[in-house]
C-alpha cells in the first residue's frame, strides 16, 4: 500500500446542462469526478445513473458508510437489533438521534414526493450491475455524532439536540428559502443547518472533518487499487471543501488521518469523577443529617427518593411507558442515581421490553413511525428508547434537585 500520496493537482470545473453540480480533480494521477447532489432533488438521481452509463469510470465511491449502506441494500437488517444490548453499551441516545435523522430525510422527502437517498441507491444499483467497485467513504453516523456531542459545550447539547429532534418531528412544511438550502446539503447538515452554520462546534466536526474523512478515503482507495478514474457521490455542500483539501491540503498518510477522525473522544479525567463525587456529596448530607437527628436524616431521605423517584417516573409517563415501567422508574431512580455503574434508564428499558418486546412490525413501521411524536410513542422501539431517554434525564434532574433540597435544608436546620 502506498502511504505517501502526492502529486494533486488543482482541480477543474465543468459545465454541464444538467444543474447538478460537477468538479473534476486528480488524485495522485487518478482523475476523480466528484458530482454533487442534492437530496431533494430527482435530478441528482439522474444524473448518477446517467454519468455511471457513460462506462468512463472505474469505482464508484458514495457519500455513505457502512451501516447507512446496510440500511440500503438491507432494509430489514433493523429488525435483528438487539434493543437492550443497544442501551447496556450506552448507544440508546446515538441510534435514537440516527432514527431522527433517518425521519427528517423521510419528511423531507414525502414532500418532495421523492424517495429517501434516491441517489445514492441508485449509485450503489447502477454500480453494482455494471459491475464497478463501491467505495463507503464517508465516517460513521454514530461516530460523527459522539463526535459533535463531545465537541459541543455540555451546556449547549441539550437545547441543540432537543432542537434537533422538535425540528424534525414538526408538521411545518419546508419554506422556499429552506428549500434552496436544503439543496446545498446533505441529511446531517440539513438537520443540524439552524445551528451549524452559528456554531464552530457543530461545524467541524459535521461539516469539515466529514470534508477531509471522505478526501483521505478516496486518495486511500486510489493508492491502494490504482484507480484511474472514480465517480464520487457527495452532498454538493462538501463539494467546495473536498476541492480545497484535495487542492491544498497534501495528506501524506491518509490511513493515519482516517484513524484519528475515527477517534471517539474521551472525557477529560477530571470528569469521570464528577458522578462519584455527586455521590459522595449526597451521602454526606445523609450523614450530617442523621448524625444531628434521625428524624432528620430520613426526612432528607425521603426527600430524595421522591424527587429523585417522582421526575423518573414523570419522564417514564411522558414517554407512555407501561404502568409498571413507571412505577419500577420511581423505585429504581432513587437507588441507581447513588450508583454511577448503572442508570435509571437502563432499568427502566429492561423492565419494558419484559413487558412489552416489540414485535417485528414496530421495526418495520420504524421510518414512518419516527416523522412524529405520537409514533415515537406509539412505536415500541422508538418508545423504549424514549423511556431509557426521558426516565435517565428525570433522574439526573431529580439528583441535582434532591440535592439542592437536601443541603438547603441541612443549612436551615
Amino acid at each position: 500500500m502506498q502511504e505517501n500520496i502526492t502529486n494533486i493537482n488543482t482541480s477543474a470545473h465543468v459545465k454541464v446542462d444538467n444543474p447538478e453540480p460537477i468538479i473534476i480533480v486528480d488524485i495522485n494521477g487518478c482523475k476523480v469526478t466528484i458530482l454533487g447532489t442534492a437530496h431533494v432533488s430527482r435530478a441528482s438521481a439522474d444524473k448518477v445513473a446517467e454519468l455511471i452509463a457513460t462506462k468512463q469510470f472505474d469505482a464508484v465511491g458514495v457519500e455513505l458508510c457502512p451501516s447507512r449502506h446496510n440500511a440500503i441494500v438491507n432494509p430489514d437488517s433493523m429488525q435483528k437489533m438487539d434493543l437492550y444490548n443497544v442501551i447496556k453499551t450506552g448507544n440508546a441516545s446515538m441510534v435514537a438521534a440516527s432514527l431522527a435523522l433517518g425521519a427528517f430525510q423521510q419528511r423531507m422527502a414525502e414532500q418532495f414526493d421523492i424517495e429517501p437517498g434516491a441517489e445514492m441507491k441508485v449509485a450503489i444499483k447502477d454500480a453494482t450491475a455494471a459491475n464497478l467497485p463501491v467505495l463507503l467513504i464517508d465516517r460513521e453516523i454514530g461516530t460523527t455524532l459522539k463526535r459533535i456531542y463531545h465537541n459541543v459545550p455540555w451546556w449547549k447539547r441539550f437545547s441543540i439536540f432537543s432542537g434537533l429532534f422538535s425540528s424534525i418531528i414538526s408538521k411545518e412544511k419546508v419554506s422556499e428559502e429552506e428549500i434552496e438550502h436544503l439543496k446545498e446539503g446533505d441529511m446531517l447538515e440539513t438537520a443540524f443547518s439552524q445551528f451549524a452554520e452559528q456554531e464552530k462546534h457543530l461545524f467541524t466536526p459535521l461539516i469539515h472533518e466529514r470534508d477531509l474523512y471522505m478526501s483521505a478515503r478516496l486518495q486511500k482507495e486510489i493508492a491502494e487499487n490504482d484507480y484511474k478514474h472514480v465517480l464520487a457521490v457527495v452532498g454538493a455542500g462538501h463539494m467546495k471543501g473536498m476541492e480545497k483539501i484535495i487542492n491544498e491540503k497534501n495528506i501524506s498518510n491518509p490511513v493515519e488521518e482516517i484513524q484519528e477522525l475515527d477517534k471517539i473522544p474521551t472525557k477529560t479525567s477530571w470528569f469521570k469523577y464528577l458522578p462519584w463525587l455527586i455521590v459522595g456529596i449526597i451521602f454526606l448530607g445523609f450523614g450530617i443529617g442523621f448524625s444531628r437527628s434521625p428524624e432528620l436524616g430520613f426526612e432528607l431521605l425521603l426527600e430524595w427518593i421522591v424527587i429523585n423517584g417522582s421526575l423518573a417516573a414523570l419522564g417514564a409517563l411522558i414517554a407512555s411507558a407501561h404502568p409498571i415501567t413507571i412505577i419500577a422508574a420511581f423505585i429504581a431512580a432513587p437507588i441507581t442515581s447513588l450508583n454511577p455503574m448503572i442508570g435509571a434508564g437502563v432499568v427502566t428499558a429492561a423492565v419494558e421490553i419484559y413487558i412489552r418486546k416489540p414485535q417485528v412490525g414496530d421495526f418495520g413501521r420504524l421510518r414512518q413511525d419516527t416523522t412524529s411524536l405520537k409514533g415515537w410513542r406509539s412505536n415500541q422501539v422508538t418508545r423504549i428508547l424514549l423511556i431509557f431517554i426521558l426516565s435517565s434525564l428525570g433522574s439526573a434532574i431529580g439528583t441535582y434537585l434532591a440535592g439542592f433540597r437536601i443541603f438547603d435544608k441541612l443549612a436551615g436546620a
